[in-house]
């Protein structure tokens, strides 16, 4: 089957701390919930968690590319999820208003992880 994504999806391993998620003028506080992000592309990120949590919430991110430095700050918004065998769940989200200046961060990633 060939995939159909606009962009390719990247592994990448590392932990995102959230504490809250909003929408318009809802917050809901989620405790310290760790996202492990498994994979990366310009349009967004997967990762697993144990805690459950609502689609079509947003949450704030950042993310480090390796030991380079660089680091992105950016809109998560939360589109779809899975429960996954051991009671996890694993979550699809995009980015929202991604500037596509940033899109070197990816390419550059995207080239060490082929060498």
């Amino acid at each position: 089957m060939s995939e159909k994504r606009k962009y390719r999806r990247l592994p990448i391993t590392l932990t995102l701390e959230v504490s809250s998620l909003f929408k318009q003028n809802e917050e809901i506080q989620i405790g310290n919930a760790e996202f492990n992000v498994f994979n990366i592309s310009k349009s967004g990120i997967g990762f697993t968690t144990t805690t459950k949590i609502p689609l079509e919430y947003y949450f704030n991110a950042t993310i480090k590319f390796d030991d380079s430095g660089d680091c992105l700050k950016y809109v998560v918004r939360i589109i779809r999820t899975e429960i996954l065998e051991d009671g996890s769940y694993l979550y699809g989200c995009e980015f929202v208003g991604f500037a596509s200046i940033y899109d070197y961060l990816f390419d550059q990633y995207e080239s060490q992880i082929d060498e």
